[in-house]
């Protein structure tokens, strides 16, 4: 053994970690119990490998939670994995209507609820992952490395010991900045800025009736914001996008492949032509006032400012891998998914229905039995389905169980090839003003699941 600054673990050290248990033993560690880690475990479970399923939030699908009021663009038989829809059968459950569009809500209680409760043995609520490492090992060590187990730390201090780690926690709580140039607005910090997908008809209807809101992004989540505000009386409403027109915003209105993501660029582009909603197109975000002044400077210097009373930052999402820092991952320099994914998802070739299929292979980092999946697994790009999350998941867990034949038979059916072919939207649309007072223009997309950013293509939950 050698001392000093340039001292090296010995092999009898590394022999003796690696000897410290038997990872094969273990559970799979799945963090999340949104719609593709509760898939996650229902493919574990078909497969016969042990896990468990750790959730920060106080109940199933938290983060979904957070935008229950929201309805999707694809309906319920798009948005049910094959595994988990075969162990909810077990139990009885009887499946929605196919050609319903769900509210977030309603994919809680008539899915992610059901599903968890098939699960609630291996399923752990408020245990939030501060941490994950190898056990005795940090990033630098190598010898011996992948042999022991995974160290997972709770934000009760608790440690956890796993054979694998599927990492489906989603991107929701770590939403981009308000500021332009991907850096936050000079005061953003002093304010109080909005979360994307405010329920504006609904509990958060008081902070927003009769207040000037400053909307900014131009994504689905923005237009969803503005269609529910434009609802409100007396309520004036500022949008703000970084590009010189909303038309990539507006969509390809009666042509696009989901009717009701359709109906929503078209009611849009009606309010903004209308007045009901003021457009300011060129706005770079660089200053926030304490009086809620933000001023836009654009590359070449030309400043706008809008004073406003409600701030909406719907400015899309990023991974936070932090939890990961000391784990071998290969990530992209750019989208923050794995180097191998990037060229598939990349949106500025791609939109949600050219995503070429992708599996473990591309999911796989350095770090053997680690992989990030689901809407995380994109890192910054706004390409991700529903979908495309659950043949991550199938391809993932047959590799774990040794399949590699299934794990790499990879297969997806997008947008383009009929998965966004309904065309319930206008009856539906109908049936939900009605049944509760919310018109058709909040027939929105999922965003938490399709992390579509500002400027960035249109996708179906």
């Amino acid at each position: 053994m050698s001392d000093g600054c340039c001292s090296t673990t010995t092999s009898l050290e590394l022999e003796q970690v690696s000897l410290s248990g038997d990872s094969s033993a273990l559970p799979v560690v799945v963090i999340g119990a949104g719609p593709v880690g509760l898939a996650a475990a229902a493919h574990l479970a078909e497969r016969g490998i042990d896990f468990l399923v750790l959730e920060a939030g106080t109940r199933v699908a938290a983060a979904v939670a957070q935008w229950g009021h929201v309805r999707v663009f694809s309906p319920w038989k798009y948005n049910i994995d094959a595994a988990a829809r075969r162990v909810l059968a077990a139990t009885g459950w009887e499946a929605p209507d196919g050609e319903w569009l769900p509210t977030g809500e309603e994919l809680i209680e008539n899915y992610l609820a059901p599903l968890g409760k098939a699960f609630d043995d291996r399923l752990r609520l408020g245990a939030g992952v501060t941490a994950i490492s190898r056990l005795g090992y940090d990033r630098v060590r190598t010898n011996g490395r992948e042999s022991v187990p995974f160290l997972v730390r709770l934000d009760t201090g608790e440690e956890l010991q796993a054979r694998a780690i599927i990492d489906a926690s989603g991107t929701y709580t770590s939403p981009n900045v308000l500021g332009a140039s991907g850096l936050p607005a000079h005061g953003e910090d002093l304010v109080e800025v909005d979360h994307a997908l405010p329920d504006v008809l609904g509990a958060d209807r008081e902070r927003y009736e009769g207040k000037h809101v400053l909307v900014v992004g131009a994504g689905h989540s923005a237009a969803t914001t503005l269609l529910g505000l434009a609802q409100l009386e007396n309520t004036p409403i500022t949008w703000a996008i970084r590009a010189g027109s909303a038309t990539r915003t507006y969509g390809g209105g009666e042509a696009d492949a989901l009717p009701a993501r359709g109906a929503l660029g078209t009611r849009l582009h009606a309010l903004v032509e209308s007045g009901r909603i003021r457009l300011l197109t060129g706005f770079y975000a660089h200053t926030v006032t304490p009086d809620g002044t933000v001023i836009s400077r654009d590359p070449s210097g030309h400043e706008q400012r809008v004073t406003a009373d409600r701030i909406v930052a719907a400015t899309g999402y990023r991974p936070d891998h932090s939890i990961a820092s000391e784990l071998r991952l290969d990530l992209d320099p750019i989208l923050g998914s794995t180097r191998a994914l990037a060229p598939l998802i990349d949106p500025n070739q791609h939109s949600c229905g050219t995503v070429p299929p992708h599996g473990v292979d591309e999911l796989a980092h350095p770090e053997p039995g680690y992989y990030a999946v689901g809407v995380k697994s994109y890192g910054r790009a706004p390409t991700f389905l529903m979908a495309t999350g659950y043949e991550q998941i199938r391809s993932v867990v047959a590799a774990l169980a040794g399949d590699w034949e299934a794990a790499r038979d990879v297969q997806l059916d997008l947008p383009e090839t009929g998965v966004c072919s309904s065309n319930l939207a206008e009856a539906q649309e109908q049936r939900v003003g009605l049944a509760t007072g919310i018109s058709g223009g909040l027939l929105s997309t999922s965003l938490p699941l399709v992390s579509v950013t500002e400027g960035g293509g249109s996708c179906c939950g």
